[in-house]
């Protein structure tokens, strides 16, 4: 009796290996370790799932801001702590956020605010700044003591920097424009939809899973309430990739819960209209297409605009030899 080999074919994940996977492995299909309680049938009965394409009047936006922040720990730092106690952990950071305003059909996006900021951060109340021939770093009290909660409370400013400057940029020009922000959405703000490119875990169960495999390029999955922490609507969408990869190409879009359903609809319309003609280009950026061109555009500016680390560096350990 023969036997027949099975030779499966393959597809790459059109991610750099450098970079971590767009979606992890274990994640795929996979609703182990999830909370998260969902509401699938917001937009469609959860048994009717298919693929949308936007609807024939669906428009994309007129104009959308895409906000997004780098953060750069420049040096670990150990303070004294209170008498007869161990010294403290800290840690001086760099991070800057920027907005990028992107009209349809027109090009280059432009930069429309930026900001940068250094702040020392650590445990311990009533730190001097710490003051440098080259940069100000200004202390702020945050975090739990260890090096992981420094990280967060580097990462809470960043997100309340991203914010403010798409509050002051709406204010000036008296427009509420829609705004994509860098990542899940952690902002409360009007108007405005979070863009996760990597995806930890797969929210969703098996057969919606699946919906999210058999998305062609310009199509998206029906909109879904999702509560963890926080509630949100959420959906899946396909940029344009060469790939046949499972989930190349694949970004989660976030939205207020608080949308009527008529709102958000037209708003995961839009933005799957709006986001492909946005797409990365896989010859120049490694994490294309889901890294957009105006958020990588973005990224590299504001990382240049941190500074130089050597010279950072050797600016805080002068100023520390001085304490």
């Amino acid at each position: 009796m023969s036997t027949t080999l099975h030779r499966p074919g393959f597809a790459v994940d059109p991610w750099d290996p450098g970079y971590a996977a767009a979606v992890g492995a274990d994640a795929v299909g996979d609703l182990d370790g999830s909370s998260a309680e969902l509401d699938l049938d917001v937009e469609i009965p959860a048994e009717e799932w298919a693929p949308v394409v936007p609807a024939a009047t669906a428009a994309p936006p007129k104009a959308l801001l895409v906000a997004d922040g780098v953060r750069r720990i420049d040096a670990r730092v150990w303070m004294d702590g209170p008498p007869g106690e161990p010294p403290v952990a800290g840690i001086a950071a760099s991070y800057a956020a920027g907005i990028v305003r992107c009209v349809p059909g027109e090009a280059p996006a432009e930069l429309v605010a930026i900001e940068v900021n250094r702040s020392l951060f650590s445990a311990l109340p009533h730190v001097p700044d710490v003051r440098t021939p080259v940069a100000v770093y200004e202390a702020r009290e945050g975090g739990d003591g260890s090096f992981d909660g420094l990280s967060l409370a580097l990462q809470v400013r960043l997100t309340e920097l991203e914010a403010r400057l798409a509050v002051r940029y709406r204010a000036e020009t008296g427009e509420e424009e829609l705004l994509l922000v860098d990542g899940p959405l952690r902002t409360r703000l009007p108007s405005t939809v979070g863009f996760v490119k990597t995806h930890h875990k797969v929210y969703l169960p098996g057969a919606q899973a699946a919906v999210v495999a058999a998305l062609r390029p310009g199509e998206r999955t029906p909109v879904f309430l999702m509560g963890t922490n926080w509630r949100r609507h959420s959906w899946y969408l396909r940029l344009p990739v060469r790939s046949r990869a499972p989930w190349a190409g694949v970004a989660r879009c976030e939205a207020g819960a608080e949308l009527a359903r008529s709102e958000v609809v037209a708003l995961a319309d839009a933005i799957t209209l709006m986001l492909p003609s946005l797409a990365g280009i896989d010859y120049k950026d490694p994490r294309a297409p889901q890294n957009l061109v105006p958020i990588g555009g973005l990224e590299k500016l504001l990382r240049h605009r941190l500074g130089d680390p050597a010279l950072l560096y050797r600016a805080l350990c002068s100023a520390a030899a001085r304490s």
